[in-house]
């Protein structure tokens, strides 16, 4: 069972899609249009985005803290400081965008703009889902088991550099020819510990 699905099952999470044409108030449902001054593609429509984000803001007006986040590649690099950000608000809108882009006047509607990576998508939709994915997980009471602090990038040394999970092994011990740690198998926790935070590593992932 996926984590998202595991914290909507308990009610911790919720995640609502809101289609672009029901904002649309031409009989065709235009969400997009043509470029001024010409070029490729079609562009998203600023009048169109305004009425979805207000509508989205009005349906979750119990909501007591919300962040409006557009995903493009001009924004801010996501990454596990953001997500635990994230996962402090009440509600997300995320925008996915589509096609060539989105009029430019649409940045002025959002809160932030947020990327995962220096490459190129088709939509928006991917990398909302890593966000949302990257985020839910540490909504609290969505993991089970042990706290996400011993995870990747959840902790970090006094320069700001993340700490790495540490490896991991299980059976067998031997396996054409490499071993498992002769700490991991000794039973001393206190040395295992020991190992685990000496085999971090640091990334310079910042």
């Amino acid at each position: 069972m996926s984590m998202v699905k595991r914290g909507a099952d308990k009610g911790l999470i919720e995640i609502n899609f809101h289609h672009l044409r029901e904002y649309a108030s031409d009989k065709h449902k235009t969400v997009d249009d043509t470029p001024y001054g010409g070029g490729k593609g079609l562009l998203l429509k600023v009048d169109v985005m305004d009425k979805a984000i207000e509508d989205v803001k009005k349906i979750r007006d119990r909501i007591t803290s919300s962040k409006v986040v557009l995903m493009t590649p001009k924004g801010q690099t996501f990454n596990q400081d953001k997500a635990i950000e994230y996962s402090k608000y009440d509600n997300l809108i995320l925008i996915c965008g589509r096609y060539e882009g989105f009029d430019e006047r649409i940045r002025t509607l959002v809160d932030e703009e947020v990327s995962i990576g220096n490459f190129v998508l088709t939509g928006g939709e991917i990398a909302a889902m890593a966000i949302i994915d990257a985020t839910a997980r540490l909504v609290p009471g969505v993991l089970s088991e042990e706290s996400p602090d011993v995870e990747s990038f959840m902790a970090k040394d006094d320069q700001g550099n993340f700490f790495l999970e540490y490896p991991q092994y299980t059976k067998p011990p031997v396996y054409n020819g490499m071993t498992v740690p002769e700490v991991l198998l000794s039973g001393n926790h206190g040395a295992i510990e020991k190992w685990r935070k000496e085999n971090s590593k640091i990334s310079d992932e910042r």
